[in-house]
């Protein structure tokens, strides 16, 4: 086949464009299909035509997860992370409607850790000379950026983390030596973007931990005990109820 020949979606069947092919391993993808695909999905030139179909059909299964999702909690300014602690589910987007982006839904089952670092940038000032060209500052002056970079370890078929930057805007502090987070908290932004890294690391590691005792708790071996009402030796039942009273034995 020619460089220029005409080329197909395998997914949809469409015409590609120009410039619109995203390649498979064994196939091509046009750019309408690849936008349905999960935005923490990183693994496409890699994939078959299978794998992709087989993923759209996650994404579409998704759309009822999506609609079934209530907010008790949100996180987060330009990203946000979404708790649905009643169902025990959360999801991370920048959308404000939920139904046009259909972000994953997952299970508070599904985090395996939560993190944020701090990158910083640090460039020196100048000011202009005698001569109209650019000198240092005497002492040197700086000047410092950071990016909270949130990362949340993930087990799921399609990805396994959830990365994004928490804050939205260029975080810059002016300073004449060293920089650092004495440096950064100079700045409200700087404070504020430290501040939703951590609810978001105590969140999602408060939920896995949860998760992990309620596994533990019900794989734990049942111990028979006196009930409190008919004074029966009984294994409480699923409702925590005496076998041959029904009373409560909590």
């Amino acid at each position: 086949m020619g460089l220029f020949d005409k080329k197909f979606c395998d997914i949809c069947g469409n015409k590609i464009g120009m410039l619109g092919n995203r390649k498979l391993e064994d196939g091509n993808l046009c750019k309408d299909c690849a936008s349905l695909l999960s935005p923490f999905f990183s693994e496409r030139r890699r994939s078959t035509v299978a794998d992709i179909k087989d993923h759209l059909a996650y994404r579409e299964a998704n759309k009822a997860a999506v609609a079934a999702f209530r907010a008790t909690r949100t996180l987060g300014n330009a990203t946000k992370v979404m708790l649905d602690e009643d169902a025990g589910k959360f999801l991370v987007t920048t959308a404000r409607r939920l139904e046009d982006a259909n972000p994953d839904v997952l299970d508070f089952s599904q985090v395996t850790g939560a993190s944020y670092k701090v990158d910083e940038n640090k460039s020196e000032m100048t000011q202009r000379g005698p001569d109209g060209k650019s000198v240092s500052y005497n002492p040197p002056r700086y000047k410092f950026s950071y990016a909270f970079k949130m990362n949340i370890q993930v087990s799921h078929q399609w990805f396994n983390e959830i990365s994004f930057q928490i804050n939205d805007r260029s975080i810059e502090v002016e300073n004449s030596f060293g920089g650092g987070a004495a440096v950064g908290r100079r700045n409200n932004d700087y404070m504020q973007a430290e501040k939703v890294g951590n609810e978001i690391t105590e969140a999602l590691t408060k939920v896995r931990q949860g998760v992990r005792e309620t596994i533990v708790a019900a794989n734990a071996p049942k111990v028979a005990i006196n009930c409190p009402l008919c004074g029966a030796t009984s294994m409480p039942d699923a409702n925590g109820r005496c076998e041959y009273c029904g009373g409560a034995m909590a």
